[in-house]
This record gives C-alpha cells, structure tokens and sequence, in this order.
C-alpha cells in the first residue's frame, strides 16, 4: 500500500537503528503523529515469557497517574441493592438480567464490565462472547468485587488491565498524542514497573525483552528496554 505523504515525512523522522530512551520517545511519539485526530498512544512490550504455561501467565492493572484521556464506558452487573452505588459513581450501564440478555444477543458496546460476586454463577455462561474481547470480570483485575462504587472510579479514573497474548506481548493504550511528552512517558513508566513487578519466579532470561511505542498509524519507535527494565 502506497504511503501517504505524511506517513512518509513520519517515517523519515525515525531512525529504525536506533533505540530511543523514555523521554525521547514521548516527545517524538507527537512530533510524528500524522492523523487529524486525536489518536491513541500505545505501548507494546515483548515478554520473555512462555504464555502456554500457567504459572507464566503475566496479567494485572494499572492505575496511569494522567489517566487514558479517554473516557471509558462501564457497565455494572449487579443486584438491585447496589445499582444506586453503581449509577452515583458515574456507571454507563447498570443491571443484570436485560444486560445479560443483550450480551446474549450480541451486543458489547463497553470497555468494561465489573460484577459482584453473587452475579458470576449468571455471567458465567457468557463466557464466549466476553472472553475473547477481554471482557470478563475477574477478580484478579479488580472487575469482581462487592465494591463496585470503587471499581467504576477506578476505572474512570484511569485504571487499565492488561495482559501478555499468545505471542508472549502486552498491548496497552497509555494516553493520547495530545499529553505532553512527560504525561505519557509517566503513563509508560508507571506501566512498565507493573509489569515487572508481575515476573513470574519460574520465567528465565531477558524478562524486558523489547519496548516499541506509536501513535494511532504512525511508525513503530523502538524504546531502550534495558534502561526501563532497571
């Protein structure tokens, strides 16, 4: 596919030799942008990890210190008696059975769904349709709890999950390419010390294998990922 001239202007503004240290990256990550809108910045980190293996399975959340800068839409599975929490802490959605109906019939029109515990026997069966979008609560991302007041303001927020694929990288958007460049290499680093926090014991070698971040469209710029790794 032919490029762009804007496209070609961006690639010429990356050197593909170089590794790029944090700071550097954040601020030309916005000086190649080449999109009229306000695109997403995202980070894409290779794990030195076997993803086959269970106890090699890297996934958690984050809090980013400046947020998305997208505001994202939460959708509540609960019973009556925590609905009114759900809905003053600023949920899009809040139910159970019409939604699960919905989902049912196709349709997934959120970012996030949190569930209290007494719910999930009734959400279990979803199952094939949440799992592959990454749309399921679970307890080990902060999206089944009894405190949903919580867990939607952590979320709106700024409160991202990730996790490794099968390819053994972690796709995560951490901002838009209108943060200065201090805002997303924060959100970057902030990121990153959660992921290695998460090494599993039994992962040998170069955990931080390799860092690359680009805007929406824009070239890839590959990150120094021994100086974030220490």
């Amino acid at each position: 596919m032919a490029l762009t001239k804007k496209r070609k202007v961006a690639e010429s503004k990356v050197d593909k030799n170089k590794v790029y240290s944090l700071k550097e990256a954040a601020a030309l990550v916005k000086e190649i942008n080449c999109t009229k809108f306000d695109s997403s910045v995202d980070v894409h980190i290779r794990l030195g990890v076997d993803p086959k293996k269970a106890d090699q399975q890297v996934r958690g959340t984050v809090s980013l210190p400046h947020g998305t800068g997208k505001t994202k839409r939460v959708l509540v599975l609960c019973t009556p008696d925590k609905e009114d929490a759900a809905k003053q802490a600023g949920a899009d959605y809040v139910g159970l059975d019409e939604f699960i109906q919905k989902i049912e019939g196709g349709w997934v029109d959120v970012d996030v769904i949190i569930a209290t515990p007494s719910v999930m026997p009734k959400i279990g069966k979803l199952g094939k349709v949440l799992g592959p979008r990454n749309l399921m609560p679970n307890p080990k991302t902060g999206t089944v709890t009894n405190d949903v007041a919580a867990a939607v303001n952590e979320v709106k927020g700024g409160k991202i999950a990730f996790k490794v694929d099968k390819a053994g990288i972690v796709h995560a958007s951490i901002g838009r390419v209108s943060f200065d460049a201090q805002k997303i290499a924060e959100n970057t680093a902030e990121l990153i010390n959660a992921i290695l926090k998460l090494k599993p014991a039994t992962a040998k070698g170069t955990y931080l294998k390799g860092v690359s971040m680009a805007s929406t469209m824009s070239p890839g710029i590959t990150l120094d990922a021994k100086s974030l790794a220490n």
